[in-house]
């Protein structure tokens, strides 16, 4: 009687790389396809920070070679949106494969800010076509992914394609935000796209959230119950505030 074949499920690894940064951004990506690993991609977010608006998670994949190598690459948070705009195009123009993932407010409250986040980032990476063979996401692990990957800290500074899903998600989102100022443009959200500066702060304190508002958030729930016999309570959609975050659960 033959015996049948034992299949042994072994984790996924990543493999011991020797990084040079004299080759700047491209250093990761080029020490892993030396590796084996042609298809790398980078993983990022925007708007994690936001307590209005969606988060957005880019990711891509470069060419290796000069085409891949893009002139101003960097992280999108040290850009101005005029240079981000340029880069943007010229990524979408020179990729290999790219995706954004929008994940919105609503959703954010109801499954918390860092599952949102690792959810967003498998969806991204899942969706690349050519699947990508290694991915590398900014700051931290993220499971389930189906390829070796290595999180990187401060990624979104030192990994080319980190970069260029930074950017990816950064201009996406802007373009949400000013988008949404037009539909209630005294948040001027097409100034500050969300996040918590004093002018918004101040705009949550005068007028109570809009529905664009994270409702999980403690600002935006002290604003909402100053203002409960105004908007809030008229669209009926903080009734039940979720906890800020609930990071332990399982996307």
């Amino acid at each position: 009687m033959a015996r049948r074949p034992v299949l042994v499920s072994l984790p996924l690894q990543p493999p011991r790389l020797i990084v040079r940064r004299d080759t700047g951004l491209s250093a990761y990506e080029t020490a892993l396809d030396r590796a084996g690993f042609g298809l790398v991609a980078g993983s990022d977010e925007a708007g994690r920070g936001a307590c209005a608006g969606p988060l957005v998670v880019g990711a891509c994949i470069l060419p290796r070679g000069r085409r891949g190598q893009i002139e101003g690459l960097a992280d999108s948070k040290l850009l101005t949106p005029a240079v981000r705009e340029a880069l943007y195009g010229e990524i979408v123009g020179r990729a290999t494969a790219w995706s954004v993932v929008v994940i919105p407010a609503a959703e954010v409250d109801q499954r918390g800010l860092h599952v949102c986040n690792l959810a967003g980032m498998r969806r991204a990476l899942a969706t690349l076509r050519p699947a990508p063979t290694y991915a590398l996401t900014d700051g931290f692990p993220v499971p389930g992914l189906g390829v070796p990957s290595t999180a990187v800290w401060k990624g979104d500074a030192v990994v080319a394609c980190i970069a260029a899903a930074s950017i990816l998600a950064k201009v996406t989102r802007d373009r949400m935000m000013v988008e949404m100022h037009d539909r209630w443009p005294e948040y001027e959200f097409a100034q500050h796209k969300g996040y918590v500066t004093p002018e918004h702060a101040s705009a949550l304190d005068r007028h109570g959230p809009c529905p664009e508002h994270r409702a999980s958030y403690v600002n935006v729930r002290r604003a909402a119950a100053q203002h409960v016999g105004g908007l809030v309570r008229e669209n009926e959609w903080i009734d039940a505030v979720p906890p800020m975050d609930r990071s332990e659960e399982i996307a």
